[in-house]
């Protein structure tokens, strides 16, 4: 008869069976998961959570973007709706004027006017009547195609806003229904994995100083200090501090206390500054993981970055190149 260990190991091994994603290998009934295998596939689950956040993170950056378009697009409509308006009562009193018999020829109105010679003076104006009314119906109708045009426009950012609306909604599913299946995995393999081992001195937040060690100055060592002084924080999805973060988030944070503004999302603050080699890294400067990119962390020296890695272990130091290495810029 399994013992209590191993009934909880036979247990995972169910949720293998069913959970696709999980990707382990199918094998015979009395098979049992190697504990690093668990692991690996926990942290898989966290990194597939990661990359929905950060897809999370563009979609909320675009639709900051459309917003802002949308607003722009609006007061061109109130505009051009205000010429329209300008055009539609001048062709109104056209009209009007026809109607009444207002339009007199050009003759009889030098008849009647006091000051024949004034009015002849400007009769190339009034002989071009016509030509002067039928542009008033060409501008009207150019006028009001332009106000189609804006209409369709704001039509267009509406839907594109919620487009990125749902995709938000769609990602934030993604993000929890990949941390519910991380969660129940961890808490059914909590007593039989072996109890995880004290967070060493290179992770606490007393011991930060200690990496501190590699010259640096301006306002890459205050982004890098910033950092330094987060080890030890949570990571929660969508986080930017002051207790807790996510990967972005951080590297936003602690830039932002440097005074560079930078965009909450791995993949635009990849475009925040010139691209350096792996070789030519300096503190300070982003490191970015994974294709697509899903990930980013700051360099600290020594071959070293602070980054906001998962749920489990939060915000750490760790190897740059601990991970999938896809590139690495320089703010500032």
């Amino acid at each position: 008869m399994l013992n209590g260990r191993k009934r909880l190991i036979a247990a995972a091994c169910s949720i293998f069976a069913t959970v696709a994603v999980l990707g382990l290998v199918p094998g015979s009934a009395s098979a049992e998961p190697d504990v690093d295998d668990v692991k690996a596939q926990v942290n898989r689950l966290y990194h597939e959570a990661e990359q929905a956040s950060e897809r999370y993170n563009d979609a909320r950056l675009e639709l900051t973007e459309l917003k802002r378009d949308l607003g722009s697009l609006k007061a061109d409509e109130r505009r051009q709706d205000a010429r329209l308006s300008a055009v539609r009562e001048q062709v109104r009193d056209s009209v009007v004027r026809q109607y009444e018999g207002q339009g007199m020829s050009a003759v009889g109105q030098v008849v009647v006017s006091e000051d024949p010679q004034a009015f002849l003076d400007k009769l190339s104006t009034m002989s071009a009547f016509n030509d002067l009314q039928s542009q008033l119906f060409d501008d009207y109708s150019r006028e009001l195609k332009a106000l189609d045009i804006r209409h369709d426009a704001t039509a267009e950012r509406l839907a594109e806003m919620a487009k990125t609306k749902q995709q938000l909604a769609d990602e934030k599913a993604t993000i929890d229904d990949k941390l519910a299946q991380a969660k129940e995995l961890l808490g059914r393999l909590q007593a039989a994995a072996a109890p995880a081992p004290a967070p060493t001195t290179s992770t606490s937040r007393s011991s930060t100083v200690r990496y501190a060690n590699v010259p640096v100055s301006g306002r890459a060592g205050v982004a890098v200090q910033y950092a330094l002084d987060q080890v030890g924080d949570a990571y929660v999805y969508g986080a930017t501090g002051p207790d807790a973060y996510d990967c972005s988030g951080l590297t936003m944070a602690a830039w932002g206390a440097a005074g560079v503004s930078l965009p909450h999302s791995s993949s635009a603050q990849y475009s925040s500054g010139p691209q350096v080699a792996s070789s030519d890294l300096q503190p300070g400067d982003l490191v970015f993981y994974y294709q697509p990119i899903s990930h980013v962390g700051i360099y600290i020296g020594n071959g070293q970055i602070v980054d906001a890695a998962n749920p489990s272990t939060g915000v750490r130091v760790a190897g740059v190149f601990s991970m999938p290495f896809s590139g690495a810029v320089r703010p500032g």
